[in-house]
């Protein structure tokens, strides 16, 4: 790599679905458990209704990192968003390292509501790994 700034810290976007995930990012939150800062929060109804779109909009527009986050298997308040999310979720994954994106930037995981602190692990955990990769130079528009 080269001449990164040994200060520069990766900047996440996470999408978190409104009934566990961001319920977990909130316990984390009111229980005062340290997590990266350099985290964006975009709150959804349900991982199932992220557009890929959104994920690779997301990279151009200058994140390092995409995290999608929805309720564990059979948890879903909507039955079977998050088997869509996961499905929708494995042909993202193909797509971004088809076209010369290191896989550790776009990640899915699931969390309920009861858990702050593997929310909190799962957030270092990405910023770590992204931070492995450096800042994202594929994709990211040019500002004029």
């Amino acid at each position: 790599m080269e001449n990164i700034d040994v200060n520069w810290e990766p900047k996440i976007v996470a999408f978190l679905c409104n009934w566990c995930s961001y319920a977990g990012a909130d316990l984390a939150g009111v229980s005062r458990i340290q997590y990266g800062t350099n985290i964006r929060i975009v709150r959804v109804p349900c991982s199932g209704r992220i557009n890929p779109q959104y994920i690779l909009k997301a990279l151009q527009n200058g994140a390092d990192g995409v995290l999608v986050s929805g309720c564990h298997p059979g948890d879903c308040h909507y039955i079977s968003g998050n088997l869509v999310a996961r499905r929708k979720f494995a042909l993202v994954k193909k797509l971004i390292e088809y076209v010369g994106i290191e896989p550790e930037r776009v990640q899915f995981s699931w969390v309920s509501a009861s858990e702050g602190v593997r929310f909190a692990s799962l957030i270092n955990n990405v910023i770590a790994d992204v931070k492995k990769v450096g800042p994202i130079i594929k994709l990211k528009k040019e500002l004029c």
